[in-house]
């Protein structure tokens, strides 16, 4: 059975995501983590504690609606809030002993996107051989 690694934040409840999800459940067993790393809003100060309820709250959401692509329930979904910096929460999940066979990252459009700033998807991909699958929300989502 395959285990992918979902890497995403603002963009979690995407269409875009939810096919390419749906895309690897039609390729055969698999199962899915979902890594939400912690959001630092630059319009307000913020508590350590409000970034990590926001960013959960977020992976619940997630995790609700990614159980309904599989309505039989074989899929498994499971995840976790990670560290604000999105290379480092893969560093610490990876260090864990987790294992994945492919990593999925879901960004913002180019112009609105940290991470690709950051250039994450290169990061992930020079740093791991895991295959790095790299997607982009056509929008921006609430949360």
């Amino acid at each position: 059975m395959r285990r992918i690694l979902v890497v995403a934040h603002r963009t979690l409840g995407g269409e875009h995501l939810r096919e390419e999800l749906k895309r690897r459940i039609e390729e055969g067993e698999c199962s899915f983590h979902l890594l939400v790393p912690e959001r630092h809003p630059n319009d307000h100060a913020w508590t350590d504690g409000e970034v990590r309820r926001a960013a959960a709250q977020v992976l619940e959401e997630g995790l609700r609606a990614f159980r309904e692509l599989d309505p039989t329930g074989r899929v498994a979904f499971t995840g976790e809030v990670g560290d604000a910096n999105p290379v480092h929460a893969v560093d610490l999940l990876l260090l864990r002993g987790e294992r994945f066979d492919e990593i999925i990252v879901s960004t913002l459009p180019p112009r609105l996107s940290r991470w690709l700033r950051k250039d994450v998807p290169t990061r992930l991909a020079r740093q791991y051989t895991i295959p790095i699958t790299h997607v982009v929300a056509d929008r921006v989502l609430t949360h």
